[in-house]
């Protein structure tokens, strides 16, 4: 692991600050560091545009919370580069390394000593009148919403071609297990552990109530067809990107070809995460 990606949350001043002294001291152990330019003109120092740093990069260290975490690993794509995230705000669960751990998670990084956990994701294509209109790839989920002044929408859901149900709610989450403590767990779906190989489907505030999450096997192929007339229904994915939907559109949603590579923290509790987190036990 020579060559080091840095990419960093903007709009906060702790990054550029301990990339004061985390990048002299990765170049005294002889790495190569690329840094994204957003955080290097802060730094009066040559930057990279954060769509080429994969390119360049054996590993990225990513300086933020979960939302930096969700960006980079949609950017990396299917490039396999495994990223070390680094806690800079509220406890997060995917940005795992505590900030006054970041010294000893780097060097156990660069020793090969972190263990990879490989994590599901979407591919998600939307068809207008048959004709693909937008790819992404998420690691959270990808959701289908009203806007804020809308009625209920009407979905038709379909499971391998096979039709499922009609749903009237203020909306549908397709989501990955990384994902399942987002937005799915919010609405009422299940916690599932962040390596398994499924998918949760959970209804957004559903006009029945018997329309519960489901949770499918990750080799599934999942078809959401809006049929309200309405414009301002919204697809989402991972919370960060856009697309406005249109009547009959298609949302085809299955298993991405490759995985996020997320390195862990030697001494990483997942249950400790979710008590501290979640406030389990606490009275």
């Amino acid at each position: 692991m020579k060559k080091i990606g840095i990419i960093c949350k903007t709009g906060i001043p702790e990054p550029p600050e301990i990339l004061k002294e985390l990048l002299p001291w990765l170049k005294q152990k002889g790495h190569e560091t690329h840094v994204d330019i957003e955080t290097a003109s802060i730094l009066n120092i040559e930057g990279v545009q954060r769509s080429q740093i994969p390119s360049l990069s054996d590993v990225i260290i990513v300086l933020g919370g979960d939302g930096t975490m969700l960006n980079v690993c949609r950017l990396v794509g299917d490039k396999g580069i495994p990223i070390l995230g680094i806690n800079m705000g509220s406890l997060g669960f995917i940005t795992e390394v505590p900030l006054d751990k970041r010294y000893d998670a780097v060097e156990k990084m660069l020793a090969g000593k972190c263990p990879v956990e490989e994590r599901l994701m979407l591919s998600a294509h939307i068809l207008r009148h048959g004709e693909s209109i937008g790819e992404y790839v998420v690691l959270n989920d990808v959701v289908v919403n009203k806007g804020a002044l809308a009625r209920i929408i009407d979905l038709e859901v379909y499971i391998n071609h096979t039709y499922v149900t009609s749903l009237n709610a203020d909306g549908l989450i397709i989501s990955t297990p990384t994902g399942s403590t987002a937005y799915s767990l919010a609405a009422g779906g299940p916690i599932l552990y962040p390596t398994l190989n499924s998918i949760v489907l959970t209804p957004i505030c559903p006009h029945t109530l018997t329309n519960r999450p489901i949770v499918l096997p990750d080799d599934v192929i999942i078809e959401i067809v809006l049929k309200s007339p309405r414009e301002d229904v919204f697809l989402t994915l991972d919370g960060q990107v856009g697309f406005s939907l249109r009547q009959d559109d298609v949302i085809e949603v299955n298993k991405s070809p490759f995985k996020a590579k997320i390195l862990i923290h030697c001494k990483k509790d997942y249950f400790q995460i979710l008590r501290t987190k979640l406030k389990w036990g606490e009275r």
